[in-house]
């Protein structure tokens, strides 16, 4: 009997959505859990918009994870959606992406609900981890 393609890819996917919630991270992976968190957040909220891709992998993911274990200022919320997988969640965490085109992976500082600071996916493919690191670290200590 053969895996159902839902099933496999719920199977294949689980390590990384472990990696972000072992990492800190809440994963909200309905609209209504994303505009429930939404509706009632205050302060600052740290969102990656997860991907099942190698800068995904290789970069994204390790960036946010150990930008916000290093960094002295943190957001007040960590919270992660995961586009491909999660696809209600993720178009509506996008809603509130004002005037940013869809990326992912991303990663989005928010003061409330406004974004004050987005990274894009081709900031993080091209870019080394250290950098990707720096970059939200200096978001954190500019708007936490």
């Amino acid at each position: 009997m053969f895996m159902s393609y839902e099933e496999y890819m719920r199977q294949v996917v689980q390590p990384m959505r472990d990696e972000l919630v072992n990492g800190g991270f809440k994963e909200l992976r309905t609209s209504e859990e994303v505009e429930q968190f939404m509706e009632q957040v205050e302060g600052t909220t740290f969102v990656v918009v997860n991907s099942v891709c190698g800068c995904a992998a290789g970069l994204a993911r390790p960036a946010a994870i150990q930008a916000v274990q290093m960094s002295e200022k943190k957001p007040n919320h960590l919270v992660t959606v995961f586009a491909g997988q999660d696809r209600e969640a993720t178009a509506k965490m996008r809603e509130y992406f004002v005037g940013i085109e869809p990326s992912s992976p991303s990663m989005a500082l928010l003061k409330g609900k406004e974004v004050v600071h987005f990274i894009p996916r081709h900031d993080i493919e091209a870019n080394s981890l250290e950098n990707i690191m720096q970059n939200i670290m200096q978001a954190f200590r500019k708007y936490c």
